[in-house]
């Protein structure tokens, strides 16, 4: 049985890992309403650029087909690249375990074919280079800067038009709200020409002359997939920071039963130990009679 001191030490140990977790969370609440904001303003971006695609490629198969384009080339698929983003840091429950497990499939769906695995955070990078992977290109998750993340895409854009790679997926755990992460697993590239909408109803007043719209297509195809890997990074850190906060309020919670729990324990010791102080003198007196 503890001790009354040792008991008095472990409250002071929770409590003190209360008030930090109580701390992260609040800190998480704060960064989160900075990154939320910015994911939606990212979002919206990145949605335009899509819609436009989508409607210069409608434009283009007008006039002919759009599968000789490299985006849209079909090739066997012998090198699969896999980029995917974890968080720099812990503590935020099993937001990086769900990326990791969608890697995992991923890979086991492409057994067999050579997968070159780009990280971007360090816990993805030390789980699967722990496990012997080879990691082709890495960086940092905490941060999300446009240029590092256009250039970080870019390579893999340049490896796919030098039929270095054939397939380019990008798997994140997404801000859904304050409450869920979405994971997502996108196959960026080559694009699949049947998840381009098939109606017009929806067609811009968009005006280009068909020899111009292979270039301006390409273009916009690079500077989207470019710009998808940034809005993934900010996407990814609004959904750590509130998977952070989440764990955190739950660890409070927790921390704060236990001290109940041994604050409750303490004082029936102590009680304990003054009734047979008490019993120990009135058997003393008693005696003395």
């Amino acid at each position: 049985m503890a001790t009354l001191k040792q008991l008095a030490e472990k409250i002071k140990t929770v409590d003190n890992t209360r008030k930090i977790t109580k701390a992260m969370k609040l800190v998480s609440t704060v960064k989160l309403k900075k990154a939320e904001s910015l994911a939606k303003n990212s979002k919206a971006y990145a949605q335009s650029l899509k819609q436009m695609t989508s409607e210069i490629s409608i434009k283009l198969s007008q006039y002919s087909s759009v599968d000789d384009l490299v985006f849209f080339e079909k090739r066997e698929v012998k090198t699969v690249d896999i980029i995917f983003i974890t968080s720099d840091k812990g503590l935020c429950g099993g937001f990086n375990a769900k990326t990791i497990k969608a890697v995992n499939e991923m890979i086991e769906k492409y057994n067999g074919i050579n997968i070159r695995l780009k990280t971007i955070g360090k816990k993805g990078y030390s789980y699967f280079s722990y496990r012997g992977y080879e990691i082709f290109d890495n960086m940092e998750s905490s941060h999300p800067d446009y240029k590092l993340a256009s250039e970080f895409m870019a390579k893999s854009i340049e490896d796919f038009k030098d039929k270095k790679t054939d397939k380019i997926i990008l798997i994140h755990n997404g801000f859904k709200n304050m409450i869920l992460q979405e994971l997502s697993t996108n196959e960026m590239i080559p694009i699949q020409t049947d998840t381009i909408a098939s109606n017009e109803a929806g067609l811009s007043a968009l005006d280009f002359e068909p020899d111009d719209d292979r270039e301006i297509l390409d273009s916009l195809i690079t500077k989207y997939c470019e710009y998808s890997m940034y809005f993934s990074l900010v996407d990814s850190l609004a959904a750590e920071h509130s998977a952070r906060m989440q764990a955190m309020e739950s660890a409070t919670k927790n921390a704060d039963e236990v001290s109940n729990t041994l604050t409750t324990t303490y004082n029936k010791t102590r009680q304990a130990l003054v009734t047979n102080e008490l019993i120990e003198i009135i058997s003393g007196v008693e005696a003395m009679k």
